[in-house]
């Protein structure tokens, strides 16, 4: 049963890829400060929601439901989905970067809310908050290239 619960708490971290679809040729036609590989952002998210779903595991089943966690967590859920909808739907850089801000900013403040209930599981975030750290500089630079 517990192997469950990760799961489903894991599974809708991916809805995004299937609901709004990478648009490799727009990315591709952008003006980039360098090109990352496909691969990358592959393993990079792939483990970051894993770290993520476990990390949220562990606070739940330790605390159950509690509500400044869950909700700042479903704030950063919300806004790390919608980033593939404004940037590669919309084709929108500069809702990209906004995004890609609130995503970072959300991140650090479900740090903060997961360090309170459990320090070890918040170590957990750490990957996602260096990533974001990135995506937001990287974000920036692609939207001021392409003005």
């Amino acid at each position: 049963m517990r192997y469950i619960f990760f799961i489903l708490l894991l599974i809708p971290w991916f809805l995004s890829t299937i609901i709004f679809p990478t648009d490799i040729a727009f990315y591709e036609s952008l003006n980039l400060p360098f090109k990352i590989p496909g691969i990358i952002f592959g393993i990079a998210w792939t483990t970051i929601y894993i770290l993520l779903a476990f990390s949220s595991y562990k606070i739940i089943n330790k605390h159950g439901f509690n509500k400044e966690y869950i909700t700042i967590l479903v704030i950063n859920y919300i806004f790390n989905q919608l980033y593939t909808y404004f940037f590669f739907i919309l084709k929108s850089p500069f809702l990209g970067f906004v995004d890609s801000v609130i995503i970072f900013v959300t991140t650090i403040i479900l740090y903060y809310e997961t360090k309170e209930l459990d320090e070890k599981s918040s170590k957990l975030l750490l990957p996602y908050i260096f990533w974001d750290t990135f995506a937001v500089i990287y974000g920036l630079l692609v939207f001021f290239m392409n003005l």
